[in-house]
Formats: structure tokens, C-alpha cells, sequence
């Protein structure tokens, strides 16, 4: 059977793979930003705060994906509770990171003027400086987002959701027929899926930061 002639006959159940892919990364995603701004937030004022924060979260990746979330299941079992674990943790760093550059990158002329006008310290980060560093905070959030697409393949062997199955039924019955078809198809469409998600924060940076503070 030909590449193409096994995606015509799979393609209901890859479609749903791909579903259950995107669904599990978008969803670690707006965790893992919510905490990672909010660590970020609490820490960029702070030297060693700040380098803690991402020093904690470095050593994260420093696991590898199959322990981490082999480790996990004793503690909270197979299915989804591992991959989002799993995927929330790795995809804090690059969010967190960015979060604290972005916001001590904030000229702090403009933090005075606010203060100045009466701001309160909760009104200068909500209208002067998340606003200013979400440039830097969307090019973290791009890159967790292509790294938890990769990463989020290995779910499939705590039984978690995703074309991580594909590859792994693939990877399981190589030698026969259609063992290549599987991991091929499992791979590009993490790739596929991966640029879509590319694509859409390109759109969202448009729409979200002013020509000004693109340029």
C-alpha cells in the first residue's frame, strides 16, 4: 500500500490523532503561559529572583520527555494527567525567560511617566509593561509551542493523546506492511500541525503589537 493510499483509508482516525494533538498542546500552552508570565512577573524586579526562575525551569528540559513522564505515571497514571503534566513543565522556560527580558527591557522613562499620572503599580504592569513586552512574551510562547508539538509524540507512551500513537504503532510493527505509512504519517503531521500553529501566532503577532514596536 503507497503512502497516500494508506492516509486515504486512514484518514478518519488521523484526523482525530491530529484533534486530540492540537487540543492537548493548546491547552499545556495556556497553562504553561499563565504560570510562566505570572513567574516572570514575580521575578524580573529581582536579580537572583529572576535567574532562579529560569535556572529552575532550565533544568527542566534537562530531563529527558520519555523519563519524565515514565516517572510520572506510578504518581498520577497513564492518560492525560502525564502528557499535560509533562507538557506544561517543558514548555515554561522559554515563556519564562522571555517574560523577565521582556518586561526588565521596558524603558523605565515610560514606568516613571505612568507613575507620574497616578498609576498604581498593578495599572503600570497591566497597561504599560505587559503591553510593551508582549512582543518578546509571544516569541517565547512560538517557541514552547514548537517544542511541546515534538515532545507531545511521546505522550503516546503513557497512553496519552495525539499522532504520538501513529508513530508508536509504527515504531512497534516495523517490518510490516504499512509500519513506514504510520510513522510517516504520524511525523508529518506533527510537522503540518506545527506550522499551522507557526502561522496563527504570526497572525496573532500582527494583530496584537503595533507597527511602531514591530518595527
Amino acid at each position: 500500500m503507497s503512502f497516500w493510499e494508506y492516509l486515504n483509508t486512514r484518514h478518519q482516525q488521523l484526523l482525530t490523532d491530529a484533534f486530540q494533538h492540537v487540543s492537548a498542546v493548546f491547552q499545556c500552552m495556556v497553562i504553561a503561559t499563565v504560570l510562566g508570565v505570572v513567574i516572570g512577573v514575580l521575578s524580573y524586579r529581582s536579580g537572583w529572583g529572576g535567574s532562579l526562575a529560569i535556572t529552575s525551569t532550565a533544568t527542566i528540559l534537562t530531563i529527558p520527555s520519555l523519563a519524565a513522564i515514565g516517572l510520572l505515571i506510578p504518581l498520577v497514571g497513564l492518560g492525560v494527567a502525564p502528557t499535560v503534566i509533562t507538557l506544561t513543565l517543558y514548555g515554561l522556560l522559554p515563556i519564562v525567560r522571555n517574560s523577565i527580558v521582556g518586561l526588565r527591557g521596558v524603558d523605565p522613562s515610560l514606568v516613571d511617566a505612568a507613575t507620574g499620572i497616578g498609576m498604581s503599580r498593578i495599572a503600570r504592569l497591566c497597561r504599560v509593561e505587559l503591553p510593551l513586552a508582549w512582543p518578546p512574551i509571544l516569541t517565547g510562547i512560538r517557541v514552547s509551542t514548537q517544542m511541546l508539538m515534538g515532545i507531545a509524540a511521546i505522550a503516546a507512551y503513557a497512553s496519552g493523546p495525539g499522532l504520538g500513537n501513529e508513530i508508536f504503532r509504527g515504531i512497534a510493527s516495523l517490518g510490516s506492511a504499512n509500519a513506514i505509512n504510520q510513522v510517516l504519517a504520524g511525523t508529518l503531521g506533527i510537522v503540518v500541525l506545527a506550522l499551522l500553529f507557526d502561522a496563527a501566532y504570526v497572525l496573532l503577532g500582527r494583530l496584537t503589537i503595533p507597527r511602531g514596536i514591530r518595527a
